[in-house]
Parts: structure tokens; C-alpha cells; sequence
């Protein structure tokens, strides 16, 4: 499919820079295809009344890291100030990173974050360049190593606010929570299951109550989910790879769960996109370890998950095309005509939609 297929229109005034406070206090807009009318506004304290006993919600428990770091490049006496955004760990002191701007870097120089502040009387925090990308990448060998390392990065990064939150205001310590879901647990990720943002303790407990387990796996999400896709066609584009865990004992329960007849749930396209790497043909879910570069749209077959939910996307990216494929293209554009005419909030920090599967997306 064209790319072009994926766009629509918002009003800038719509990019949420800050979360509903409270956090559950974010509109929901139910999307039920078939239904008339196939949307209804509500909130997400109304999740629990909109789920049945014996149901499943899944979360992705990443955590962010306060991946992105500023610093000065020196060589042969001359300085210039490079930012860069931590990608994946290698070791115990090396990380790949995006750098900018990557053309004021080259193998063999050396960048000082923090300002040259002290870091625990250890010294400061700093990095030689080993290798460059065609794309902005750099592999950074720090001075610092594992637990050192961790306390340093800690110090001086900062969240990595997706582009059109970060080209409008500055990180500061309040994304430090913001960013950050209540129930973040495996370090790892450089952007937020965003989804899972809406959820507070209060919420959770609305849920369990109603008779509905919750579960956890594993996906440490990538620079990619900000990525434009630069392709004409879909068949064009191609995913990065992402870490992902979904442990035997959740793969044991959730396979449960859907033989009881209760509904999976997954909260993000993360956990969605997960949970489906992990399904087999026959829509058993598996144990799994290792990495997914599951890319969704219009036409695939979804094996395990019934239900979705998640915040509203970018226009033609990966996640609008994965929604257009769970609820269909046409009802997906008018829910976000919808969502757009009644001012609801989009992006990472904006509002949420529930979505049903169209008919014969599922196998």
C-alpha cells in the first residue's frame, strides 16, 4: 500500500506536551467496528466497566532511560557541542548511539558530557568515538563501566522526549515521572510504551476488581518508533529490531486465559506487536527471547490479541498503519476525524483509544 494512504490532518494545537493529570483522568475514545455509532467518548476510569471478568490486560514493563546526553567534542584544541541519544548497550562500557550533529564526529574523538562536572569523585563522564554509521551512529566506548557507567548516564542524561514534543520544549526533571509508567521495571528502552502512561494505582486496582488478571512482558523500544517512513510503499519499509521477553510463565497464563474464553488486551502496540512475534500459526502463544522486527499493516492476520489500547499516532507512521490493520483503514481515519472535531489530545502524552478488531483481521 501506498504511505500516502496513512495521512491525515492535525491541528498542531492537538500535540499533547504535557499528561492529563491525574494520569487516569485521559479521554478514551471506544472504537467498535460494525457498531453504530462505531465510537463513543469516554475516560479512562471508565476501562474497568468496559472489560469483562476473566479478561486479560498486558503491559510492557520497560523502563526508560534518560538515554539522551550532552556534551562537547574535543580535538586538537578545537570544541563543538554534539548530542547524542544512547540506542542499544554492547558491553559494559560501549553503547550505540545517534549523535547530532554526526558529522562533527569521527573515529578517534573524544566528547565530554555533563559539562565536566564530577561524577561520585570518579571524574567526568566521557567518550571516545570507535566507529560511525551511515546514518547518524556512533559507537561511544566510555570511560566508566557497568554500575559506574549506569550512575554516570543517570547523572547527566536526560529523557528522550519524542521530536515533536522536544522541538516545542526542553526535558526537565517533572518527565522524569511523566515518561515513565507506574509499573517500569526492566531498564532498557529510549521511548515509552505510551499506552501504559494513562494507568495509575488507583486504576489498577478499579481493574483487578473487576476479575481481570494483568500481565507483563518485555519489549525495550528503539529510536525507530520516531522514524519517518521515507518509503513510497509500505513493502518498502523496513522495521529496526527490538529486544523482547515474554517469559513461559506469561505465555502459560495468557494461553489460559484465552481458553477460558477471556479476551487479551494489550496495552501499547508494543505488547501487541510482542505478544503477536510470540504466537504461532495455530495462535498458541510461546515463550520468547530475542528480537522482533514485526512490521503491521493492512491485511495482516492477527493470531492472539482481541482487543487494543493505545494513544493516537502520527500520520503516516508504523503505529497508524498497525492501527489501520487491527480496526480498518476507513473507520481508523474517521475515528481520528472524530477524535480531532471533539479535542482530544494526541501523541505520547495525549489521549487513548480502545479499539475492537475489524471483521477478518483475526485468523
Amino acid at each position: 500500500m501506498r504511505v500516502d494512504d496513512f495521512d491525515y490532518h492535525l491541528p498542531e494545537e492537538l500535540i499533547a506536551l504535557r499528561p492529563a493529570v491525574p494520569r487516569d483522568a485521559a479521554r478514551l475514545l471506544v472504537v467498535a467496528p460494525g457498531a453504530e455509532p462505531p465510537f463513543a467518548d469516554r475516560t479512562m476510569l471508565d476501562l474497568p466497566g468496559l472489560l469483562r471478568p476473566g479478561d486479560a490486560l498486558v503491559f510492557n514493563d520497560t523502563k526508560v532511560i534518560p538515554a539522551e546526553l550532552r556534551g562537547v567534542r574535543e580535538r586538537d584544541g578545537a570544541t563543538a557541542q554534539i548530542a547524542v541519544t544512547l540506542i542499544e548497550r554492547l558491553d559494559g562500557h560501549r553503547w550505540q548511539a545517534l549523535a547530532r550533529p554526526a558529522k562533527r564526529l569521527k573515529v578517534g574523538d573524544r566528547v565530554v558530557f555533563g559539562q565536566g562536572e564530577k561524577i561520585c569523585l570518579l571524574g567526568t563522564l566521557a567518550a571516545t568515538v570507535e566507529g560511525r554509521g551511515e546514518e547518524g551512529e556512533v559507537t561511544l566506548a566510555f570511560d566508566f563501566s557497568h554500575a559506574s557507567l549506569d550512575e554516570a548516564i543517570a547523572r547527566f542524561g536526560e529523557m528522550p522526549l519524542p521530536p515533536y514534543i522536544a522541538s516545542r520544549r526542553p526535558s526537565d526533571e517533572r518527565d522524569r515521572s511523566d515518561y515513565q509508567t507506574v509499573f517500569a521495571r526492566d531498564e532498557g528502552a529510549v521511548a515509552a510504551p505510551t499506552a501504559g502512561l494513562h494507568f495509575t494505582e488507583r486504576l489498577m486496582k478499579a481493574i483487578a476488581e473487576k476479575g481481570v488478571s494483568e500481565h507483563f512482558v518485555t519489549l525495550h523500544i528503539g529510536p525507530g518508533t520516531f522514524l519517518p517512513v521515507r518509503a513510497a510503499d509500505t513493502s518498502q519499509h523496513v522495521m529496526h529490531p527490538e529486544r523482547g521477553t515474554v517469559t513461559a510463565a506469561t505465555a502459560e497464563a495468557l494461553n489460559a486465559v484465552k481458553a477460558r474464553g477471556g479476551r487479551v488486551v494489550a496495552v501499547g502496540t508494543t505488547s501487541l506487536r510482542l505478544l503477536e512475534s510470540a504466537a504461532d500459526k495455530e495462535g498458541r502463544l510461546a515463550p520468547f527471547f530475542g528480537a522482533t522486527n514485526l512490521f503491521i499493516t493492512p491485511g495482516y492476520r492477527f493470531r492472539f490479541v482481541d482487543r487494543l489500547l493505545t494513544n493516537f499516532h502520527l500520520p503516516r507512521s508504523t503505529l497508524f498503519m498497525l492501527v489501520a490493520s487491527f480496526s480498518g483503514l476507513d473507520l481508523m481515519k474517521r475515528a481520528y476525524d472524530h477524535a480531532v472535531a471533539q479535542r482530544y489530545r494526541f501523541y505520547s502524552y495525549g489521549d487513548a483509544c480502545l479499539l475492537s478488531p475489524a471483521r477478518g483481521a483475526h485468523d
